[in-house]
């Protein structure tokens, strides 16, 4: 397949996933990280500024101690984590030594996506990298994160992490070639969707539900990772981890893989923050009308498409934006609490402060600029 990017691509990021680093047993694929690094470092030399976020640390550390699955419970998964985490930046650091390349360890948690100073200061570093001519190298931190913070995969990692930087490209490997239409290791008649315009109910119904032995994603994550990617204006493309030269291949364009197109524009760096804000505070439910007026005409959320409330926030709180069938088009920052919007729902603008009296400021629930949507 080949695409026309329309733009220039200059910043990239590489997401690979533990299945593709590992082999069965969870032990590291040498030869498939010397492959990774190889096609990471050829891109690098060729003026390209590059992101790499590896999944492989609890997979890693389960082989380093010979374990034959993964840990259940919360410290031991820390524990085989710590030690995994050692092994793949030892191999990350000589591998890429080789060819000459400086690499930096980043470990994030979900606080250090939605905090907004934390946002700034993760996004400051890896600025700086790139500055160094580094190559960073991500992942979760697995060591300390709890539900809480989790993130919880790499693949909505890595498509957070090129939101963050402004990035052009954001490529997944996986162990199949792309997305099909039905399981391709047990549906011989499957057919590989080369791109992708928009990700719509039946896209998603394409992907399964399960990850590997030792890793976390599976399809269904990958596709989320290209909501979260295309909505802040990057290219996100799965291909196979195991084809030689497929990432250079996918920078020039002429590639076998799927390519999901963003429909945005670059986007305000305060849009891309609430796309990264992965733990809403509440959520709204609104009307086919509201979703329209939002995602092809661009406005405002007003209280007459809202038809309910999930939770209790405040306002000034980031809250999810749901279709009527519980899907999240949008994120924004809502001017009013969710007991307010919980009495002004379905309400005509005029009518709100007659309803709210000395509680009323605003004619919106969610201003146009305080709000991003998805790519539904």
């Amino acid at each position: 397949m080949k695409i026309d990017y329309g733009r220039e691509i200059k910043r990239v990021v590489v997401k690979v996933g533990t299945s593709t680093l590992t082999h069965e047993n969870g032990r590291i694929n040498i030869e498939k990280m010397e492959q990774l690094v190889r096609g990471l470092a050829d891109i690098s030399d060729k003026g390209y500024e590059v992101i790499l976020v590896s999944s492989g640390a609890v997979g890693a550390g389960v082989g380093k101690l010979h374990k034959k699955k993964k840990p259940t419970t919360l410290p031991e998964k820390q524990a085989v984590a710590a030690i995994g985490q050692v092994t793949l930046m030892h191999i990350y650091e000589k591998f890429f030594g080789e060819y000459n390349k400086v690499v930096g360890q980043v470990l994030l948690t979900r606080d250090d996506l939605i905090n907004r100073k934390r946002n700034l200061n993760a996004k400051n570093t890896l600025l700086a990298l790139f500055q160094l001519e580094a190559i960073p190298i991500i992942n979760e931190n697995d060591t300390v994160a709890v539900d809480e913070i989790k993130v919880g995969d790499n693949d909505q990692l890595a498509a957070y992490v090129a939101s963050l930087i402004d990035a052009d490209l954001l490529i997944i490997l996986s162990d199949i070639d792309g997305l099909y239409t039905s399981n391709p290791a047990t549906c011989k008649d499957g057919i590989l969707i080369e791109k992708v315009e928009k990700i719509t109910a039946e896209i998603e119904s394409y992907a399964g539900c399960e990850g590997t032995l030792f890793g976390t994603g599976g399809m269904r994550t990958k596709i989320q990772a290209a909501k979260i990617g295309t909505a802040a204006g990057v290219f996100v493309v799965i291909g196979n981890g195991n084809e030689k030269n497929l990432i250079s291949n996918v920078v020039k364009g002429d590639f076998k893989g799927t390519v999901f197109i963003p429909h945005n524009k670059k986007i305000h760096t305060k849009k891309k923050w609430l796309l990264l804000s992965s733990k809403p505070k509440g959520s709204v439910i609104i009307d086919d009308g509201a979703q329209e007026a939002l995602l092809i005409e661009g406005k405002s959320l007003l209280a007459i498409g809202i038809v309910g409330v999930d939770g209790f926030f405040e306002a000034d709180s980031v809250i999810s934006i749901k279709n009527t069938e519980g899907k999240e088009i949008g994120r924004g920052i809502s001017y009013y609490n969710s007991i307010n919007i919980n009495r002004i729902k379905g309400n005509k603008t005029k009518e709100l402060a007659k309803i709210l009296e000395n509680e009323y400021e605003f004619d919106t629930v969610i201003h146009r600029d305080n709000m991003a949507v998805l790519n539904m």
